[in-house]
This record gives C-alpha cells, structure tokens and sequence, in this order.
C-alpha cells in the first residue's frame, strides 16, 4: 500500500514538471513599447529579443507586439491602454517615458525596462534591490565622477552648463546627480532649463559666452535639436559631453557610456526568469559593470579641440 502511494506521489510531482514544462514553452505574448526611434532604444531592444531567442524564446512561440509613441507621450499612454487588453505575459518598456507610463497603467504583467537612468528617482521602482512591484529592468545610470574625470582629462573645466528640461524624470536626476558631487569635483553646475525647442537658439548664444563645457542630458526637447547644439557649441569652441551614445553619433564631443546593446541583453536576462516565473520585485534592477569613452573626431576636428595622448588612451571607441 505504501509502495502505490509512494508511486502516485512520484507520477503527481512528474505531471507537474510536465504541465510547468509545456506552460513555459507555450506561446508568449510580449508587448514592446519604444518610446522613439532613437538608437539607444532600438539597440536595446535588438538585445532583448536576442537574449529571450537565445533562451528559447523563439518565432515558433513567442509573438511580439512591438509599438512605437514616435516621442509622444500622449500616444504612449494609448499604447499602454490597448496593451491592458492584449492578454500579455510580459511588457518590454524602452525609455524613461515608455515605462513611467507603463508602470501606472499597468499594474497585473511584468514589466521589463531598459534604457531608464534612475528608476526610482522616476517613481518606477521603491529600490534598486526590488521594485516593490511588477517591474524589473536595467539602467544606464553611469557614475557621474566617470564621466566628469574624462571630461577634465580632456580639458580642465570649471563651468559646466547642464540642459534640462522640467518634468522629464531622467533629465532632471541627472542634473541633481551632478549638482551632489559638483564640490567634489571642483565644477561649477550651471543649470539650464530647456522648456521648448525655440530657447536653445534663444539661451545657448548667452550660455556659451559663460561656461566651458555643457553636459546634454536625455531631456527629448534637448535631443531634438542636437545639430543646433553641436554646431554653436562647435564653433564656440566648448565642450559638450553625454552619456547617451547616439547623441555622440550626432556630434556630441565626447561620450562616456553604456552600451545600449549589452544592457538589453541584461534586461533579457532578468525577461527569461520572468517567464520562467520569477516575480519582478525578486530581481534587482541593473546597470551594465563597462563603459565606453567615445570621442566624435569629427566634431574634434571642426572645434579644434586638442586631443592629448593621456586622454586617447582612455578612449575606446572613435566616431569618424
């Protein structure tokens, strides 16, 4: 008698692997929503599906519903609306705005995010250990003492001017990152409030006659208008720094960041143990441990901004 039970026990616990079997490979449905086409995102999420495919997560039995807002943050939230309605089993969110938006409006699928500089500053996550909620994901928060030790090597600094724009999250925490440590350094903050895309003409012509370098920060009516800023920049023979690669591509001077490729690939590994069944608030959330030093030549040479060896040494990537 015990013997039939010891083996009912075992045929139970081998149908429970068999039905958790089939339920982990069963047809997903992941929503992906791509706050614009700016190629950190689109990077990011080319490492994301790479990881989930890597894991099994294949065509043969994963759907995408990729969206994109086109930068709008309006039709970002109609987006996330119709997503509550697509019986999901996981929401990708690429950007600050694609996952604030996500994060309120969805409250029952996981959410896997990246390209997010302070999450928890954006009201996204309680702690970089857990969310304390149904999101997980990766940063592209870098140490901003990294950056501005690069950026001294280049050229000693005392005024940097920051261009931000109030009531975007990532904007803002970053400019509070740097005003924390500006004593440390030894560099004067200077904020620059960026409101519409008309002020950069209107207020940079001033900016430039004050400061020595200017740190554009991800703030979307900042990035638009990237070439304007590169060329008076340029020709006022002031720096400009980021940590957003694609900015760098556009003419930003020098770059000191994450790969957006290699932390999609981070986020994808924290997407396949959801699906696997690991709850979002048990995985912490992430920044990729390695940092590029980029230099746009281009824009080196146009400036005339001298480049010593020490500094080249430390450079790993040249945009021609």
């Amino acid at each position: 008698m015990k013997s039939s039970h010891k083996l009912c026990l075992v045929a139970l616990v081998f149908l429970a692997a068999i039905l958790l079997s089939i339920n982990a490979w069963a047809e997903k449905r992941i929503g992906v929503l791509i706050f614009s086409d700016e190629t950190r995102y689109i990077e990011a999420a080319k490492g994301i599906k790479d990881k989930l495919s890597e894991a099994g997560y294949t065509a043969s039995n994963t759907h995408y519903i990729i969206e994109k807002s086109g930068a709008n943050k309006a039709k970002a939230v109609e987006i996330a609306q119709r997503f509550t309605s697509e019986r999901l089993d996981l929401i990708i969110a690429l950007g600050t705005s694609s996952a604030v938006i996500l994060a309120k409006e969805i409250k029952d699928v996981p959410i896997v995010f990246s390209i997010v500089y302070n999450p928890v500053d954006a009201g996204i996550a309680k702690s970089w250990k857990s969310s304390g909620n149904n999101t997980t994901g990766t940063t592209t928060d870098i140490p901003m003492m990294k950056i501005l030790d690069n950026l001294k090597l280049l050229r000693p600094v005392r005024r940097l001017a920051v261009l931000y724009t109030a009531g975007e999250t990532n904007s803002e925490s970053l400019l509070r990152d740097l005003q924390n440590i500006h004593a440390k350094a030894g560099i004067n903050i200077i904020p620059v409030l960026i409101a519409t895309k008309e002020d950069i003409n209107q207020l940079l012509p001033e900016v430039l006659r004050t400061v020595d370098s200017i740190y554009i920060t991800g703030s979307n009516v900042v990035n638009s208008q990237i070439a304007t800023i590169v060329n008076l920049t340029t020709k006022a023979n002031v720096i400009t720094v980021s940590h957003l690669e694609d900015l760098i591509e556009k003419g930003v001077l020098l770059g000191v960041c994450a790969d957006p490729y290699t932390s999609g690939r981070l986020a994808g590994e924290k997407a396949v143990k959801i699906l696997h069944g690991a709850k979002p608030s048990s995985l912490s959330i992430d920044a990729p441990t390695k940092f590029d030093v980029i230099i746009n030549m281009k824009t080196a040479r146009e400036g005339k901004f001298p480049l010593s060896s020490e500094f080249m040494k430390r450079v790993t990537k040249k945009i021609e």
